[in-house]
């Protein structure tokens, strides 16, 4: 009787404290997603604006109907190391709504809206790179099927407490790999399919609006604290602080990096590396950040940072054309960020296993990175092919070359993201009306 008692005073009890902490980032996580929309709108050319943004913004749709039908059941239900099962879970029927996520002190529908936010974001981390080309009813199944097929398994490998990942031991705090290295590695199998967009290396294709762009930057590294400190789910043991506390310090340093990088090798510091310094910083601490020491996460972020901006650069030498960086930042980054936990984890943060910099320098927690990182690159790549490959054979993913040229906003959305047309109803901006306007008169003046 007195051991039952002991147990029962043991067993966690609600917090309302990490329930609303839980609440709060879980919606800074959706946030990102509307963040990242800007980030690649701003990116593309004016006349893919929309379209950009709304790639971004259907996942948002899509992914939370199957993750209330079906996903997160797949994804943490108890089932093998390869994929899960509940059937109380199905469309959410049978859940309490005091129930807690076991061995936490949050309800299980807390977790499951938090890890609802990472699977609407992992998708439309992939639409980048298939920027000014891709339909967007096809688009919109794609990331139906890819969800299914492909983030769910993931997810399950490395989060759920059978999956073949989380057994192994391999480290990933918030997503370096089932969040960007599925997504990078995604893109590149992708675009290998669909092929290029015209006039790719021939054409300019430079971003149309670099402030639209370090909004969203600034957007995504405000929710990505949320992104990061949350995935701990609560704060009692000070985890969640210190991830906290590197996530900010590695995307500062990954910033400087960046842009150090830049002002040596093309002579300038410029917003959009400033923007995507940031950004591949946020992606390199994600899995490491509860693993590494603040000293650590500026390694990081100073080694992600030169990584991604070289890594940028090899679509141009290979011939890929990823049109927003995807695999140079989300898929590079995530792989620096995993694997550096085999050397610079202190074997003090949210585990005992060191790396090789520390403790008993083993090589041991390394191997384990290295098997999760390439499991993950290599099913993602090749799974996202086939169902690109697939799609393309029946519904098409390409729009015509003639749409793809005019520009796919009006094709695809029957809207453009601006209006140019000045008060008067002509074709030309107020601007420029008002210049030559200005110009007639000086002509009649003389």
């Amino acid at each position: 009787m007195a051991a039952a008692i002991t147990l029962a005073a043991e067993a966690p009890r609600l917090s309302s404290a990490n329930t609303g902490f839980m609440l709060i980032c879980s919606a800074l996580v959706l946030l990102m997603t509307p963040g990242l929309a800007f980030f690649y709108g701003g990116m593309v050319r004016v006349k893919s604006t929309l379209n950009m943004l709304m790639m971004s913004f259907i996942s948002i749709g899509i992914v939370t109907l199957l993750w209330v039908l079906y996903g997160f059941s797949l994804a943490f239900g108890s089932g093998s190391a390869f994929i899960g099962w509940n059937a109380d879970w199905l469309g959410l029927s049978h859940i309490g709504l005091t129930e807690l996520w076991p061995g936490y002190t949050i309800p299980v529908f807390v977790f499951m809206v938090f890890q609802m936010m990472f699977a609407i974001i992992t998708p439309a981390l992939i639409s980048g790179a298939l920027a000014d080309r891709v339909k967007f009813s096809a688009w919109a199944l794609f990331v139906a099927l890819w969800a299914t097929v492909v983030y769910i398994p993931v997810a399950h490998w490395v989060w759920a407490s059978d999956g073949w990942a989380f057994k192994l031991g391999v480290i990933d705090f918030a997503g370096g790999t089932a969040v960007h290295i599925n997504a990078g590695a995604a893109a590149l199998g992708v675009i290998l399919v669909i092929g290029k967009r015209v006039g790719f290396k021939k054409d300019p294709m430079r971003p149309h609006s670099l402030p639209l762009v370090m909004l969203g930057a600034g957007l995504l590294w405000f929710g990505w604290f949320g992104f990061n400190a949350g995935s701990w789910l609560g704060n009692d043991d000070g985890v969640g602080a210190l991830m906290f506390v590197n996530t900010q310090v590695a995307t500062a340093a990954a910033m400087l990096a960046w842009l150090a990088y830049e002002k040596i090798r093309h002579g300038a510091c410029t917003t959009l590396g400033a923007a995507s310094g940031a950004v591949a910083g946020l992606v390199a601490i994600t899995p490491s950040g509860g693993a590494v020491s603040p000293l650590g996460a500026i390694a990081v972020g100073v080694i992600a940072g030169v990584a991604c901006a070289a890594a940028v650069g090899l679509k141009f030498k290979f011939g890929y054309d990823d049109s927003l960086d995807v695999v140079g930042v989300h898929m590079v980054g995530g792989i620096v960020g995993s694997l550096l936990i085999g050397f610079f984890a202190t074997g003090k943060g949210q585990s005992d296993a060191a790396g090789v910099f520390y403790g008993d320098h083993s090589f041991d927690q390394l191997w384990k990175q290295c098997a999760g990182v390439f499991a993950v690159l290599a099913y993602s790549l090749l799974a996202s092919a086939v169902l690109a490959f697939l799609l393309d054979k029946t519904l098409g993913m390409r729009v015509p070359e003639d749409e793809e040229v005019s520009g796919i906003d009006q094709s695809q959305h029957a809207e453009t993201a601006y209006d140019f047309s000045g008060t008067g109803g002509g074709v030309v901006g107020g601007s420029t009306a008002q210049a030559l306007a200005a110009a007639k008169i000086k002509k009649v003046d003389a």
